[in-house]
């Protein structure tokens, strides 16, 4: 309707408005010509107006991935994504906020050039909506009765699947514990390596003793402040630092705090709390902290802790394609997804990385239903077409579909490449559908993904809908070791290949630590611009006291033999002595080029959980924790391998 045909609504025939109504006459407000607008009509257009801008830029706002949309179009930058409001971490953080658990893995890139940006942000929302136009037109093709039928199928499935879990747990069986295998380690024979694995030992327990004193029973400390940290990744549940240290405490032999940690578990250890918690961090640290303390000392307690957490996280299945929500509401079991997430989409990276513990619940609890759930995401999977063979890092609970296509082995990507790996050696090398699964994305990963810098440096690029963004995060520094770990089982004549990969990943993020003042890695590190393994973005620059480039020399030692590995990872621990250690324990930095410590103010968990771990066994024999008998999960807590003829527990004859 025209704007005029409104404005007689609001306006008297004798031009008196509003005030010749009340006070007779011809009124009072002045006008400066007939075609003059009334107060009551500027308003009416006023409104009009605003509503067609609301209207604008709401479709932009509930378009998918609008956040990259609105810093690309609208001011031709590209800022990293910000994770939910209780959710800080994640570069364009300050330090501090970044520290808040491991996110970063969900970190986002930005694309250097804005006309490249504006074009990729096009493209994608042209893609999103060619696809649900596809999907509309699919469904409009069918019956009315094929799509109720199609509703309630699936309501069917959900309900069903909801009374299954709900269903009361019956108890765990009795079980034979195997007493593990190389969990005690001798003194190094070399006396200076000796000294250098007691100094690591000590830097455990200046770490753990201000946690006790300042911040025990809550999730992590803040060292400068001496206080507690709490990550809103956690919810509720209290005691991520305790969990996750436990196994790094036993195979220190730190029997005392072993048994401190083990009695507050017992004791205090509660997840039957009112909040919202990311599955993936919880599973990570939470049940795996406590899959791993239970096979390294046989307490009950642990495995007890563990099943019944993994019981909790069940109601994050419940979706239509059974890819798990990423945030579970403890109490009432209703899921949803980080808002910023491309659509509502999962992240590869979180749902990709639940399958090592699940299937060792399946194991110990001799209940099937958690190896189904993780069974059932290769299943979506491998439904799935892959873009030039890549698995893009954000899909679709409800459609089952692909989110935009981002590809990273960095944040949002990483670990489910790990586990894929992973889950074959833990299965005894049995599981060959993970097996073919991870060598196809390495494959597609070296066509599309591994580039080599102008000085010969190898970095693994980011892939955006074609484009790759030539960054690497330390969060891919992992892939040094996942390489090197995975060359034993690589298709004939590529071992040698995967093992020199390894190294050249490794050699580049040690580049990344070594062109800083303080000798620390950053977040994140760039090939462009004539730029080699710097950071050139200050919320790159931070260093939250990662583990991924330790646990590459960890694996490149122990299958090399290559001193160098032991060189730089010394290097890496006076680094930490001299830039990260606090009266109070230990911080992260928020600018590693500085020449002054910014301190970030957080004693991050797998602090103690991954980084202290992996530098202790670089400087221990091998025979401790052999890779043949262990995995280690993306939180580094242990995982055995479960042996060809022991697929269930051993149940005790009552």
């Amino acid at each position: 309707m025209p704007v005029g045909g409104l404005l007689p609504l609001f306006s008297s025939p004798a031009g008196g408005g509003l005030g010749g109504g009340l006070g007779g006459g011809g009124g009072s407000r002045k006008v400066s010509g007939p075609a003059a607008l009334r107060l009551t009509e500027k308003f009416v257009l006023l409104l009009v107006f605003s509503a067609f801008i609301t209207l604008c830029f709401g479709a932009i706002f509930f378009l998918p991935d609008s956040s990259k949309l609105l810093s690309g179009v609208l001011f031709h930058s590209s800022p990293a994504l910000q994770p939910a409001s209780d959710h800080k971490s994640g570069p364009g953080a300050r330090a501090e906020d970044a520290a808040e658990g491991r996110a970063r893995r969900r970190e986002e890139g930005a694309p250097g050039d804005p006309e490249a940006a504006l074009e990729d942000n096009l493209a994608r929302i042209r893609e999103n909506h060619e696809r649900a136009l596809r999907e509309a037109k699919e469904t409009l093709q069918k019956l009315p009765e094929e799509i109720q039928r199609d509703i309630l199928l699936e309501k069917k499935k959900v309900a069903q699947d909801q009374l299954r879990d709900k269903a009361p747990f019956r108890g765990l069986p009795p079980v034979d514990f195997v007493p593990p295998i190389g969990v005690e380690s001798r003194e190094p024979a070399d006396a200076a390596i000796r000294e250098k694995r007691a100094k690591i030992k000590e830097m455990m327990k200046h770490a753990w003793n201000n946690y006790k004193g300042y911040a025990w029973g809550l999730n992590e400390l803040k060292p400068i402040s001496k206080g507690g940290h709490s990550s809103s990744l956690f919810g509720n549940i209290k005691g991520a630092t305790i969990v996750d240290a436990l196994d790094t405490l036993f195979i220190m032999e730190m029997k005392n705090e072993f048994e401190e940690a083990k009695s507050w578990v017992e004791e205090n250890l509660d997840f039957n709390v009112n909040a919202e918690i990311s599955v993936f961090e919880v599973n990570i640290r939470f049940v795996g902290g406590l899959l791993s303390a239970y096979y390294l000392s046989g307490e009950e307690i642990f495995r007890k802790k563990a099943v019944e957490l993994g019981v909790k996280l069940l109601p994050a299945f419940h979706t239509p394609s059974g890819i798990p929500w990423a945030l579970l509401n403890m109490k009432s079991g209703i899921g949803r997804n980080w808002p910023w997430a491309s659509g509502g989409s999962s992240i590869l990276a979180e749902f990709g990385t639940l399958h090592l513990e699940f299937m060792h619940l399946s194991h110990l609890s001799g209940n099937p239903i958690f190896a189904e759930k993780v069974m059932n995401i290769r299943t979506v999977l491998n439904k799935l077409e892959k873009p030039q063979g890549l698995y893009p890092n954000y899909l679709n609970p409800s459609s089952g579909q692909w989110g935009q296509h981002h590809v990273s082995v960095g944040g949002l990507g990483d670990s489910f490449y790990e586990y894929l790996l992973k889950a074959w050696l833990m299965s005894d090398k049995t599981d060959l559908e993970a097996k073919k699964m991870y060598f196809d994305a390495v494959q597609a990963i070296e066509t599309h993904l591994i580039r080599k810098s102008s000085s010969g440096l190898t970095y693994i690029a980011e892939w955006k809908g074609g484009l790759l963004e030539h960054k690497m995060g330390h969060l891919t520094c992992f892939a040094g070791g996942m390489f090197a770990l995975g060359a034993d089982g690589a298709p004939e004549g590529m071992a040698q290949h995967y093992l020199e990969l390894g190294a050249e990943i490794a050699r580049t993020c040690h580049e990344s630590y070594n062109r800083t003042f303080m000798k620390l890695g950053p977040e994140a590190f760039r090939f462009d611009g004539g730029v080699e393994a710097i950071a050139t973005r200050q919320n790159e620059k931070y260093y939250i006291l990662r583990p991924e480039v330790m646990e590459t020399y960890m694996y490149m030692w122990r299958l090399t033999h290559d001193p160098k590995y032991r060189k730089w990872a010394w290097e890496a621990v006076e680094a930490l002595e001299n830039h990260c250690r606090v009266n109070g324990g230990y911080s992260g930095l928020r600018d590693v080029y500085l020449l002054h410590e910014s301190y970030d103010d957080v004693q991050q968990s797998f602090f103690l959980a991954e980084t202290l771990k992996y530098l202790y066994l670089i400087f221990s024999d091998d025979d401790l924790l052999p890779l043949e008998h262990w995995i280690f999960n993306s939180e580094a807590h242990l995982l055995p391998i479960l042996p060809k003829e022991k697929k269930e527990v051993e149940i005790r004859e009552e």
